[in-house]
């Protein structure tokens, strides 16, 4: 069922009067499509399948009504399971239930997360509690040891269903999903429906009712989006000119890996700007401290990875910057959800190489919307925009009162030294900006045009593609100095090769299938007669590759493992097989 926000006030739902008095507090008049939708439901006992994307309130939807039925009841049990993929979701589901129900008397909730002491979630969990919020590992963790006893369990949330998909959580998913009592309601949110998610939903879910609320395009429709097409190695200077020109509030700048954030946040500290990484090798107060400083103004900029800025929503952040192209579209998505939420306005600007034209438009296609090409600013446009500020900055200061002293000050250093008024407050500037120049030299910007209709230069096409080596016309079969991986990209072995009858479409297969990977995302493949190289993206989970090694192909186990380089690819014989040569994907 499709539904459009036409739905009466929330005390016209049938919450409980603690709910809404939590609410009447903070605010809350008028329920979205999805909390209007969904709230009646849950409140009934039904099972439920809720599709919306992030910023619609999908947290209030299922938080309210499961405090309504169960934050008046003493701990017996626990009565509510929530799964989220993340920590720092749990984390914001977890305060959600608090604070939703701030007046229910004998509601006691607890996060099962990752990364944190066991101890005191022991503890919590023997005293009772009614909610427990928590990511699948832990939490399957805490069943196995015995710690956690879902025997009372009346509700269980699949909160993000196809985040956890893609980072792997899908066995453990289910597994949870197979220790709860039969009679157990089920409410699955998710902001896609891919098909494991729908065949998971059709195993465990009964006669549920299916409500979609918002597409993609809808979601995004209230975000400028914009693209730099720039060299790679262009765009660190290309990050400062954006950052220079543009207006902002709060910044999430999206990189690929852990280091990448680290030196991110490390240059734009040294180009004067107010950066913080917040990555997962970062302990869990230190993220939050982080996340806190963004909140309140100490910093105006996240350089962050995917999984750790997931369930992140803080208004102040106005612009999401894409230094990094994400994989695939989906994850485009969440990422621009950071900004423009609750229909606010936001932008988003993403960075695309020569090589990276196809994901560009696999994310046009995902959205059903172009994303506008940007001139990269030049140095005119960075001057202006520092005068801009600067003046603004002025205006600011005299705005605040308070300057008779220092007026005094200009009159008598003017009637000593005869200076114009005007001179002596340029004097005053220079002293306030210092050895840094105000002005920008105006060298020329490093830009390249993107013709969408036209191939890509062959110089510029990713090594997946499958280039051969020729000569006079004849393919050159001399032995090939070792490759190095893409940016962003790690090199891996698996134990099956020439002679065991591989393919590279068949490890372009099963790598797809078994890792929840779009094939476009797979590097070079080499095949050689014992085993094969292939590069895969450096944020693909540990979970998926744990799986992997498991996988077969051709016959054989993967044992997939990091490519240490020890045997570097040398020519091959020559066999009923093929030429010798490595062989490439071509996709």
């Amino acid at each position: 069922m499709s539904v459009q926000n036409d739905s009466p006030a929330f005390d016209a739902l049938g919450l409980d009067a603690v709910v809404l008095k939590a609410i009447g507090e903070m605010g809350y008049t008028q329920p979205s499509s999805i909390q209007s939708a969904i709230i009646p439901l849950i409140l009934g006992g039904r099972d439920v399948i809720g599709q919306a994307q992030t910023g619609t309130g999908k947290t209030a939807a299922f938080a309210l009504p499961l405090i309504s039925r169960f934050g008046g009841v003493p701990a017996e049990g626990v009565q509510v399971l929530v799964l989220a993929p993340t920590r720092e979701l749990a984390l914001q589901v977890t305060e959600s239930f608090e604070k939703y129900g701030k007046h229910a008397r004998d509601l006691r909730v607890i996060a099962l997360c990752g990364g944190m002491d066991y101890r005191p979630q022991t503890k919590a969990l023997r005293e009772g509690v009614q909610v427990v919020v928590g990511t699948p590992g832990r939490v399957v963790d805490h069943l196995k040891r015995g710690t956690l006893r879902l025997d009372t369990l009346k509700c269980l949330v699949l909160d993000e269903a196809d985040e956890m998909l893609r980072m792997g959580f899908i066995d453990d998913v289910e597994w949870v999903m197979e220790q709860t009592p039969k009679i157990c309601q089920v409410a699955l949110l998710s902001a896609t429906m891919p098909p494991p998610i729908r065949k998971l939903a059709q195993r465990y879910l009964k006669d549920p009712e299916e409500i979609t609320v918002a597409t993609k395009t809808a979601t995004v429709a209230a975000i400028r989006q914009r693209y730099l097409f720039i060299n790679h190695r262009d765009k660190p200077d290309a990050l400062l000119r954006v950052l220079e020109t543009e207006t902002f509030d709060g910044v999430i700048l999206f990189a690929r890996t852990k280091e990448s954030t680290v030196e991110l946040a490390e240059f734009l500290q040294g180009a004067g700007f107010r950066a913080s990484a917040l990555n997962g090798d970062m302990a869990q107060p230190q993220r939050e401290q982080v996340v806190e400083q963004l909140k309140n103004g100490r910093v105006d900029i996240l350089v962050a990875t995917d999984v750790v800025a997931r369930g992140l929503d803080v208004p102040r952040i106005s612009m999401v910057l894409n230094y990094d192209i994400p994989f695939d579209g989906e994850t485009y998505v969440h990422r621009i959800g950071r900004t423009g939420r609750a229909g606010r306005e936001g932008d988003a600007i993403l960075f695309v190489t020569p090589r990276e034209k196809r994901m560009l438009m696999n994310i046009e296609r995902l959205t059903r919307q172009k994303v506008t090409e940007m001139p990269l600013p030049r140095g005119a446009d960075i001057n202006a925009a520092r005068q801009a500020k600067f003046i603004r900055r002025l205006g600011e200061v005299i705005g605040r009162g308070g300057l008779e002293d220092y007026r005094a000050l200009i009159e008598a250093s003017q009637a000593e030294t005869g200076a114009d008024p005007v001179d002596i407050a340029a004097a005053l500037a220079r002293l306030l900006q210092g050895d840094k120049p105000l002005l920008s030299e105006d060298r020329p910007a490093q830009v390249i045009r993107l013709n969408r209709n036209d191939r890509e230069p062959r110089a510029d096409r990713a090594p997946r593609e499958g280039r051969a080596r020729r000569e006079g016309g004849r393919e050159d079969r001399a032995p090939r100095a070792p490759s190095v991986p893409d940016a962003g990209m790690t090199r891996y072995r698996i134990d099956v090769g020439r002679t065991h009858g591989v393919k590279p479409s068949n490890i372009v297969g099963a790598i797809a299938n078994e890792a929840k990977l779009n094939s476009t995302n797979i590097g070079r493949i080499d095949i050689f007669p014992e085993y094969s190289t292939v590069d895969l993206p450096d944020s693909l989970p540990r979970a998926a590759l744990t799986h992997l090694q498991k996988v077969w192909v051709a016959g054989q186990q993967m044992n997939i493992r990091m490519d240490n380089g020890a045997a570097a690819p040398v020519r091959a014989q020559r066999n009923a097989g093929g030429s010798g040569r490595p062989r490439r994907a071509n996709g």
